[in-house]
């Protein structure tokens, strides 16, 4: 009998030590220390007949992944719009940036963009930067940054040739949760030729973005893409509003 209760005994303690064990590690893995990407695809389509005939269709793709010191941002968005039959939009853009933080709040970076914009005249832009950025402000509910590092622009500009030249790059982010469902953000780049400071283009966008389910959300931002000096015939300045619903994966 004493040696059925010592062996009950010897059991239940392997089995609550077994079980200290597991608890914690399960709940290790439930907190991913290397999440996976986060992304969303959005569209948006308006059409109008009567006393005029328009059709805007828009879409888009983001993706990011934090992980350890390692940040990565994707995308691409672009727009595709008739007014009369005639064309009147025609924009695309696809971007990436690589972060690797030396600490909390410093980091190093590499970005890339590509962009094509027909109505301006822009048959592609490419802007290349490294540099260094830093958090003012990084938390659960905000995040403020600000970037600076040198850039090479290659570009052809309508029948114009080829231009190459390197630029400062100086740029900003702010994004703000305002609640669980409803967040919003703002950033500007300013990119100025190095050799002739009065070619320079500052790019700036406002958003804010709701969510309607744990999937789907409404969105609306302002593009803006201001370029001291642009093609012969075409304005200075390019302001776009996007509306539309993502669906996160």
């Amino acid at each position: 009998m004493r040696n059925t209760i010592e062996n009950n005994t010897t059991s239940l303690l392997t089995s609550l030590t077994l079980a200290s064990v597991m608890i914690p590690a399960s709940a290790a893995l439930a907190a991913d220390p290397n999440p996976g990407w986060e992304t969303s695809a959005n569209a948006g389509v308006t059409v109008t007949r009567g006393n005029s005939k328009t059709l805007l269709f828009t879409a888009g793709l983001l993706s990011q992944k934090k992980w350890d010191m390692n940040e990565v941002r994707l995308g691409l968005d672009g727009a595709y719009g008739k007014n009369d039959d005639v064309k009147n939009t025609e924009f695309g853009r696809v971007f990436g940036q690589y972060n690797r933080l030396f600490n909390e709040r410093l980091y190093g970076y590499v970005r890339g963009e590509l962009s094509h914009d027909a109505i301006a005249d822009i048959e592609y832009r490419v802007t290349l930067s490294p540099g260094l950025g830093y958090y003012l402000i990084k938390d659960d509910r905000q995040s403020l940054s600000f970037e600076v590092g040198p850039g090479f622009i290659t570009e052809k500009l309508g029948n114009h040739d080829k231009n190459n030249y390197f630029t400062l790059r100086i740029a900003e982010r702010y994004e703000l949760k305002l609640n669980d469902k409803t967040r919003i953000w703002q950033s500007a780049e300013l990119l100025p030729q190095v050799d002739d400071l009065n070619n320079w283009i500052l790019n700036t966008e406002l958003g804010l973005e709701t969510q309607l389910t744990t999937k789907l959300s409404f969105f609306t931002k302002i593009q803006d893409t201001y370029d001291r000096e642009p093609v012969p015939g075409r304005k200075q300045n390019d302001l776009k509003l996007i509306s539309g619903i993502a669906y996160k994966f």
